[in-house]
């Protein structure tokens, strides 16, 4: 989907020696290997620092750029190749109605040449003789011809004018398409902007399973030393360590697989160097479907764009039924038409008009106009057949998003309550084990049980970013 992009440096010149790159990589290090930066609890925000609008650059210090959605957004409109694709359609469907309507008015053209034409070799006076030629070639005038007029020309046929029609809707066609991209660009960003943000978080939480699953590791060790538990626990609790450290290995390169994503969307100079903001905390409300269904049968861009198609099609009909009917060309022209370059030769004023009207009938051309109109028509049907699937798709759609957003920002508080009470059960199951009251596979089953509702509920979350940013694809914000 994306063009590839070769590392050009940062733009730090502290990144272009060694000391900037070490500083760097300390200071990222320690952010991405303290457990405590990461750690948080189900309603807790991930501590990054916070954005502002007007960060464009990385900081004097090499300190890594904070980017909002709303700044990847900006970003990625001015990098994204197929997000350009249609604003450039839309400017080339812009200038086609243009050319259109130039067809439509008259044209004024200054035509000059000079045509030399061999001799007969008569005298003068036989060069006035009709008998006697002036030039070899009977169609000139003489053996030197001298053109000089303005000429303005108009062509009127119905296939102009329903041509200028058809790029209008051409043009409405191709706004709608590039408002498509515009929104469909918002749903691109927003999956992998809050998909690293969700890295991040299962990352801090595999961080977290890790460091508990060797604290349990030691606990049983001593127990065992202790004679209070059997070298089984210390067996599966060792399985279960070396199992959560796999599994914060994985996190950590999905992290970056998420992270570079990201970086290939809104960077046109190739940095890895910048954090995002964990705005998950606060999900925006979702408004009654009465008012979505409003929306979008007044905003939805795919439905303008397949009324544009119909459109469009019925021009081409109109357009293919003007090759069947008869077309005028008018020009005037002024100027000069003389054996001298002059406005006056002996005496007699050079300087005049004369005009043409030709009125082309079509008679006979082996069918191919009817071909074009039996063309047109084919397109014209299958416009309709997509028009009428894109207003019940839009029906399908804006249910089918809408529950799909209402019920992941439902599903938000029990997943929440799901992540509290498992902490909770690993807490007492941890406590009951060290009294002799449990058993190691209750252990193990407690910390993954953690791990998973962690990670469903930060999965929710942006779950319920990702379904709006899909409803207002046919919407328009709300």
């Amino acid at each position: 989907m994306f063009k590839n992009i070769l590392p050009q440096g940062h733009e730090d010149a502290g990144f272009r020696n060694g000391s900037g790159r070490i500083v760097a990589g300390f200071i990222l290090g320690l952010v991405m290997a303290s457990p405590a930066l990461f750690a948080q609890e189900p309603g807790a925000t991930l501590e990054l620092s916070q954005s502002s609008p007007a960060a464009n650059a990385p900081t004097a210090d090499g300190a890594p750029l904070t980017i909002t959605l709303q700044d990847a957004l900006e970003r990625a409109r001015k990098n994204e190749t197929q997000y350009h694709a249609a604003l450039t359609d839309l400017g080339v469907a812009r200038e086609d109605r243009v050319q259109a309507r130039a067809a439509l008015l008259p044209n004024i053209t200054y035509n000059n040449s000079f045509i030399y034409t061999e001799g007969t070799g008569q005298p003068p006076a036989c060069a006035v003789s009709a008998v006697c030629p002036a030039s070899r070639f009977i169609a000139n005038n003489g053996v030197h011809e001298y053109i000089s007029q303005g000429n303005a020309h108009e062509a009127i046929s119905l296939t102009n004018f329903a041509d200028y029609r058809r790029s209008s809707a051409a043009l409405a066609q191709a706004r709608a398409k590039a408002e498509i991209a515009t929104r469909g660009l918002v749903v691109t960003v927003t999956q992998a902007y809050y998909g690293l943000v969700i890295a991040q978080r299962k990352y801090s939480t595999a961080q977290r399973a890790s460091t508990e699953a060797q604290r349990f590791l030691k606990i049983s060790q001593d127990l065992q030393n202790g004679g209070e538990v059997a070298r089984a626990d210390v067996v599966k609790a060792s399985i279960q360590a070396q199992q959560q450290q796999r599994d914060l290995q994985e996190a950590q390169l999905a992290m970056q697989k998420s992270r570079l994503d990201l970086a290939v969307m809104i960077f046109h100079d190739w940095t890895q160097n910048f954090g995002v903001v964990d705005d998950l905390q606060t999900p925006e409300p979702l408004p009654p479907f009465a008012e979505v269904a409003v929306a979008g049968k007044k905003n939805n861009p795919d439905l303008r764009a397949a009324l544009a198609a119909l459109e469009v099609a019925n021009h081409q009909v109109t357009s293919a039924w003007g090759g069947l009917l008869p077309s005028l060309t008018m020009d005037y022209f002024y100027g000069i038409d003389s054996n001298k370059f002059a406005t006056r030769v002996d005496g007699v004023r050079a300087l005049g008009y004369s005009a043409v009207a030709t009125l082309q009938i079509p008679i006979f051309n082996w069918g191919a106009d009817r071909s074009k109109l039996k063309q047109a028509e084919l397109r014209r049907d299958q416009a309709r057949l997509e028009l009428s699937f894109e207003q019940r798709q839009l029906l399908s759609h804006l249910q089918q998003f809408y529950e799909e957003a209402n019920a992941a920002r439902s599903e938000m508080e029990s997943l929440a309550s799901s992540a509290e009470m498992a902490a909770e059960s690993l807490r007492l199951t941890n406590l009951r084990y060290q009294a002799g009251e449990s058993t190691v596979l209750e252990i193990v089953d407690a910390q993954n049980t953690l791990t998973l509702a962690r990670n469903a509920y930060d999965d929710g979350q942006a779950r319920y970013r990702v379904a709006v940013a899909n409803l207002q694809t046919l919407t328009g914000s709300f």
